[in-house]
C-alpha cells in the first residue's frame, strides 16, 4: 500500500465515524444545522480520499498503460471520471 493509499483509507475510517456520528444526531434530534455542517465534513473527507485514490491512479496505473501502450482506454476512463465530478 503507497502513500495514497494509505491518506485515502485514513480519509474514509475517519468519514465512516463522522456518518455514524451524524446518524446519532439525527436520532437525537439535534439542531438541523449542526447535523448539515457535519455532512458537509464528511463529504469534504470523502472528496479527499477520491481525489488521492484518483491521484494513486494517475501516477501507477496510468502511467504503466502508457507505457505498455494502452493509454488511450484509461484517458477515457479518467474522462469518464471527471464528467461525473463536474457535473455534480
Amino acid at each position: 500500500m503507497n502513500g495514497e493509499q494509505k491518506q485515502a483509507l485514513q480519509a474514509l475510517k475517519i468519514s465512516k465515524g463522522q456518518i455514524k456520528a451524524i446518524i446519532r444526531m439525527i436520532e437525537e434530534e439535534r439542531y438541523c444545522v449542526d447535523v448539515s455542517n457535519q455532512i458537509i465534513a464528511a463529504q469534504s473527507l470523502l472528496k479527499k480520499a477520491n481525489l488521492l485514490v484518483l491521484k494513486q491512479h494517475m501516477n501507477h496505473c496510468v502511467i504503466e498503460a502508457f507505457q505498455h501502450d494502452n493509454g488511450s482506454q484509461k484517458t477515457d476512463e479518467i474522462i469518464e471520471l471527471l464528467s461525473k465530478v463536474i457535473d455534480k
